[in-house]
């Protein structure tokens, strides 16, 4: 295929409606680009893991501007002469069962010395876990325009990072999020313990000015539910996220985007204690997303200034694989997420939410943020009050965690001594034009038409 200078390829009748710049924070700044202006010979088609990380490098130039294309699949566990690694190529000898007898039955406590094998697991599970990243971790520089080309171009079990990135784009390719063979288990994580996966399908720290348009991410072939069942009853998680963001990453627009069939889906912000670096910066769009069967975090926020509007959000308490179940349920399943300083604006964002107990009480919690502004969101058909629902979560967290300071003898956390407001401190049309749909019908036929890959959209008609 010819392939034009600014990564876009010819122009056909399915692709022209796509558009050609990104709307929301990606604008801002400099602007988004990507590698328009790539010279001839920073312009890559490859094939293989081999031949993406060789074109990340750009002939020994990583930061000039360059456009590369990915054809068919390539697999982050490939080898360069084209093997497939696993969990005995990594750590030879590694056993996730006898890693797990080595906290005893209940899961509560480590010690190296309940069986023979015990030291072996705790050092074959951390090596393992470096030589599995060593493998699948490919990084993005800054200038660069990626772009999947054909129905079938996929990351299958790539770990993608922007590290200081700037100017990125992202589009039409399907990402498969990495299987960690290494997962951790934590015990003191939560009430009963919890597995910790380590690799995202795309993770960007510290980045800037970035654009992730029309591409689909999910668990693809190894869903949890089909994962060995640990502590609990609770199945062994190997993923982490698809879509991570922290460390003062910036001005980004996620557009038109699938992600679906997923855990822990999308985290902006990594931590409460990280304030003094994300203070002023994750400044998120996202419209037009799809957000199907997305268990948590679509997204959760910290800090950020975050914009999402005629996103379409659905679930189902009774999924097989992935189930939604909010608080009102005894679950802790929710769309959005507004965490600690968060400053999150919603317009005419659609949710429909089916099965035995679905509730709006899916559609937002709070988890320290009270901050929180919705206009116009519908579920199940119906328009929906956002904000009242976020208030009476935030007001409830809040009394709790004063009564605990209280009952402990302690001064409660700062953030529970705050007012709920829907005053987030900003407006986006302030910062940027867009034009949001307001029909809950028009912006789920949208969604559903023109979110993911191009060319699978495509077929998909």
């Amino acid at each position: 295929m010819r392939v034009r200078r600014d990564g876009r390829a010819p122009v056909t009748a399915a692709l022209s409606a796509v558009p050609d710049r990104p709307t929301g924070w990606a604008t801002a700044g400099p602007g988004t680009t990507g590698g328009a202006g790539a010279a001839p010979d920073s312009v890559h088609v490859v094939r293989t893991r081999a031949e993406l990380k060789a074109a990340l490098a750009n002939h020994g130039d990583p930061t000039a501007p360059k456009v590369i294309r990915v054809r068919g699949h390539l697999g982050g566990n490939e080898t360069d002469d084209g093997r497939l690694l696993g969990a005995q190529d990594y750590a030879p000898g590694w056993d996730l069962r006898r890693y797990m007898d080595c906290f005893g039955p209940d899961g509560t406590s480590w010690s190296d010395d309940r069986y023979e094998w015990c030291k072996r697991m705790r050092t074959l599970r951390v090596t393992g876990s470096n030589a599995q990243k060593q493998q699948i971790q490919l990084t993005v520089p800054s200038n660069t325009t990626l772009l999947g080309t054909g129905r079938d171009a996929a990351l299958l079990g790539v770990h993608l990072t922007i590290n200081t990135g700037r100017n990125i784009v992202i589009r039409d390719l399907r990402f498969e999020a990495p299987t960690d063979h290494f997962p951790s288990w934590d015990p003191g994580d939560g009430a009963t313990g919890a597995w910790n996966a380590r690799f995202d399908a795309l993770s960007i720290v510290t980045g800037r000015n970035i654009w992730i348009d029309h591409c689909a991410f999910s668990d693809g072939r190894y869903p949890t539910s089909r994962a060995t069942v640990g502590f609990h009853g609770k199945r062994v998680e190997h993923h982490d996220g698809l879509l991570d963001m922290e460390d003062g990453t910036d001005f980004v627009t996620v557009s038109y985007n699938r992600f679906s069939d997923h855990e822990k889906t999308l985290l902006i912000g990594s931590g409460d204690g990280k304030g003094d670096r994300d203070r002023g910066h994750l400044r998120i769009t996202f419209h037009h997303n799809l957000f199907s069967d997305t268990a948590q975090r679509s997204p959760r926020v910290r800090f950020g200034q975050v914009h999402t509007y005629n996103n379409y959000f659905r679930g189902s308490t009774d999924d097989p694989d992935y189930p939604m179940r909010g608080q009102a349920l005894g679950g802790s399943s929710y769309f959005l997420g507004a965490g600690l300083e968060s400053k999150i604006v919603s317009e005419h964002d659609v949710f429909t939410h089916t099965g035995p107990g679905a509730s709006p009480d899916i559609t937002v919690t709070t988890l320290h943020g009270h901050q929180f502004s919705a206009t116009g969101a519908s579920y199940n058909g119906r328009r929906v009050d956002l904000n009242r629902i976020a208030r009476a979560k935030f007001e409830t967290e809040a009394a709790k965690a004063r009564a605990e300071a209280e009952s402990a003898g302690t001064p409660p956390p700062e953030w529970a001594l705050r007012t709920f407001t829907t005053d987030p401190g900003w407006t986006p049309a302030d910062v940027y034009r867009y034009r949001p749909q307001h029909s809950p019908r028009a912006v789920i036929r949208t969604v559903l038409r023109e979110a993911g890959p191009a060319l699978t959209r495509t077929a998909r008609r």
